[in-house]
């Protein structure tokens, strides 16, 4: 089942002679359950792509469908239920508040998207369940980057999104912390199914994904599907 599709998406800034199209009539569907990697280069319209995917931006031309909704006539404020409801972020830069702690952050997410219930003891458990048990009360500058990097994908997960975005996710930790951060994805995805979208150029990244979908100046140029072991499928 398709959790997310583009049809015919064009991405364009600038007009006439000025006019450049970052991303150039791509069609595509994310199905639930993918490990899925936009790769390739500075310039080539992978971020761009992946915005469009998570409602930051809206394309050009073409259509984006998230969860059977067209977001080509949304207002900017049901965009923004959509991503609240739907899908969860993961930056290269973590995107913490610095004045809140830990379980304030993840805790965050949740009234955000109007949870007006207890939102701790899911917080918590979440914290938990990627290593951070103990940490609870610890603020960012507390934390290595790496534990930092796991507190915003407990902090993605924690409203449990249809799909989880993440946008060069290892691109600021080093090769340890890089690796646990990709296991505890990939561990989240092979127990819980739940869906993971990465645009990156990191080896490390694109050897773990399970469908490598590669991008050229705006356009794909490959989409590879892989099986578990890591073979092309």
């Amino acid at each position: 089942m398709a959790v997310c599709e583009l049809k015919h998406v064009t991405k364009s800034y600038g007009t006439g002679p000025a006019r450049v199209d970052a991303v150039k009539d791509i069609s595509l569907s994310i199905d639930s359950g993918e490990f899925t990697v936009f790769k390739g280069p500075s310039g080539s319209g992978k971020t761009t792509l992946l915005n469009m995917v998570g409602c930051l931006d809206t394309p050009t031309e073409g259509d984006v469908i998230v969860k059977d909704r067209s977001v080509k006539d949304l207002s900017s404020r049901a965009l923004s239920r959509l991503r609240a409801s739907t899908i969860g972020f993961v930056f290269q830069s973590f995107n913490l508040m610095p004045v809140l702690t830990a379980l304030e952050n993840v805790e965050l997410a949740l009234q955000l998207a109007g949870l007006k219930e207890d939102t701790r003891e899911p917080a918590a458990k979440l914290l938990s369940e990627v290593g951070l048990e103990g940490f609870e009360r610890r603020r960012p500058n507390q934390l290595s980057g790496g534990q930092q990097q796991r507190v915003a994908i407990a902090r993605a997960l924690v409203k449990h999104p249809a799909l989880i975005i993440a946008d060069e996710p290892t691109a600021n930790l080093d090769t340890t912390n890089g690796a646990q951060v990709l296991d505890i994805m990939q561990a989240l995805n092979e127990t819980h199914g739940i869906t993971f979208l990465f645009s990156s150029h990191d080896p490390r990244m694109i050897e773990r994904g399970r469908r490598i979908v590669s991008l050229t100046d705006g356009v794909v140029s490959s989409d590879e599907r892989r099986d578990s072991s890591g073979g092309a499928g």
